[in-house]
């Protein structure tokens, strides 16, 4: 029977849109795999002195700032959720789209800007000091830390979190809340016992993004000079040039992904959150007095320290070395970033749309090719890296005869040293990005206009032109927007990856930092800012017309 079906997919389904989905998902698995299979190499004798004398305390760092990061950015995140989604109070419809823009600025941006803002010369010592004859006690507005660590990914990550559960929780019915205030419940009670159970899933969903965005962090904590495994893989790469125990370092990184991956799979086992269509949304609580204050300001304050704050501390610094910085060479930076961005976000839109509607037949086939052509998503972009620097290195290898022929030199490294490795680095890390987007935007348009269209005589491709293309626009444009974003953001691959002398806002921007350039460093800081708050902006007001 198995026999038959495998038959009958290969002669009536199996084309040419099946082909370039396995073979785009064989190019996002491949690096990762070349990396899991390094666990069973032979390791040499760096390794053994890592796992002796470093490997315990970089894993106790890194569970650490993962657990801390989690628990307060799901408190976080859906508490604020839950005041913007339950009730009514001044500014509340600025805080709802405000409370996103800290995801604008990356952490390793927000590090700098904060550690030298609270530094004894920066802008808050000095003020206290010389306005208000108070000497602050330096431990206690210490950033560089694990502590500050925690302060900087929770202030610049909820919002994944209050994102996810604010749409889960407007889309909830009011009777659960009724019935409990009815029941005499008070407002922290219905929070605990009503609000967090419902708000499970959106909340999990939130937590594993912040996750996965600690463990392929490098900005952060390598400027904290904090020791965790993606510092360590850096580390050994740059600092011992052992590729080989960077490759086992991020082999069990990985291990670790995964294990948690199981685990969230895990908890939701077995659990299901449906309603009916016809429950009545959640209806706002006016807020007066005290109440109002209390809600107004516990939003404006995480405003002020997640956006407001660092960016005119960033255009403070910009206009002080503005003439400095702006120049011939800055517009080189920003058409480097731009040019590699788009062509990896098409790319990625390409193969995003072609796998997307393969898998729109819901088989298992298709379902099995729709993981594994996100799973780059949920791996740090260090592992990527090293994933990818390895592939390529053995297809320089086996391409040396050709190169040889062409007049190269007997064993040079092409491919290796060129542009092509980081595109490659963003299409694998950032598919899922863009083939979430195609995916709503097909779910959203159904299948009845395809079906129409096949019916009538129409072949998958010239449906997918004539027919799915015009209705998912507003999707391809948003997952542009959206993968963009990530690219320009994106350090650690941009850092492993680019080619000599060649240089991101990104990387340029930790470059400054690194050398204590801070100032110099605002500049570029606040492009990339600029271009991911008006991303945002931008989706939110597609997406809203979307849904109208």
């Amino acid at each position: 029977m198995e026999t038959k079906s495998i038959k009958r997919f290969l002669r009536k389904d199996f084309n040419g849109w099946w082909l370039i989905s396995m073979i785009g998902a064989a190019i996002i698995l491949l690096p990762i795999l070349f990396i899991f299979l390094s666990i069973f190499q032979e390791p040499n004798e760096n390794w053994f002195q890592i796992r002796q004398y470093l490997l315990k305390n970089y894993v106790a760092n890194t569970v650490i700032l993962v657990l801390l990061t989690g628990i307060f950015t799901a408190t976080l995140g859906v508490s604020l959720a839950w005041l913007i989604a339950a009730y009514d109070f001044p500014l509340r419809r600025f805080f709802r789209w405000g409370l996103i823009l800290p995801l604008a600025i990356p952490p390793y941006i927000a590090a700098y800007t904060y550690r030298t803002m609270l530094s004894y010369t920066g802008v808050v010592q000095t003020t206290l000091r010389n306005q208000f004859d108070y000497q602050v006690n330096p431990e206690i507005v210490a950033i560089s830390s694990l502590r500050g660590a925690v302060f900087i990914f929770t202030i610049f990550l909820f919002p994944y979190v209050y994102i996810m559960s604010r749409a889960f929780l407007e889309s909830q019915s009011s009777s659960f809340f009724e019935n409990a205030r009815l029941l005499g419940r008070k407002p922290f009670a219905i929070f605990l016992k009503v609000v967090l159970p419902l708000s499970r899933p959106a909340i999990v969903a939130g937590a594993v993004l912040v996750i996965y965005e600690v463990l392929s962090d490098y900005g952060v904590t390598s400027y904290f000079g904090i020791h965790t495994v993606t510092t360590a893989i850096f580390q050994t790469w740059f600092g011992m040039y052992d590729v080989n125990s960077a490759m086992r370092l991020a082999a069990w990184l990985m291990v670790i992904i995964v294990g948690l991956f199981f685990i969230e799979k895990l908890l939701r086992q077995g659990r299901r959150y449906h309603l009916s269509n016809k429950a009545r949304p959640l209806s706002r609580m006016k807020l007066k007095g005290i109440k109002a204050a209390v809600a107004f300001t516990y939003c404006f304050v995480i405003f002020l320290l997640g956006f407001f704050i660092p960016v005119i501390q960033l255009i403070v610094w910009a206009g002080m070395t503005f003439e400095k910085v702006w120049n011939e060479t800055f517009f080189t930076l920003l058409y480097q970033t731009l040019y590699v961005g788009v062509i990896a976000t098409l790319l990625i839109l390409v193969f995003a749309v072609i796998i997307a509607n393969v898998t729109r037949s819901h088989s298992p086939a298709s379902y099995v090719l729709s993981k594994l052509a996100t799973t780059g998503y949920s791996i740090p972009g260090a592992i990527i890296a090293i994933g990818v620097l390895a592939i390529f290195i053995e297809l320089d290898g086996a391409l040396a005869p050709f190169y040889s022929y062409m007049g190269w030199g007997t064993a040079p490294l092409i491919l290796s040293l060129s542009l092509v490795m980081l595109i490659v680095g963003y299409v694998i890390r950032f598919m899922a990005t863009g083939y979430n987007a195609v995916e709503v935007g097909f779910e959203r348009i159904g299948t009845k206009y395809t079906e129409a269209s096949r019916t009538l005589g129409y072949g998958v491709t010239k449906t997918f032109f004539k027919i799915d293309l015009p209705l998912i626009r507003g999707a391809l444009f948003s997952g542009f927007i959206l993968t963009f974003v990530e690219i320009v953001k994106e350090l650690p691959l941009a850092l492993l990856l680019r080619p000599f002398n060649f240089d991101t806002l990104a990387t340029k921007t930790y470059q400054y930092a690194k050398d204590e350039q801070i100032y110099e460093a605002a500049t570029s800081s606040l492009m990339i800012i600029v271009i991911s708050a008006l991303s945002i902006i931008a989706f939110q007001m597609i997406d809203k017309k979307v849904k109208k």
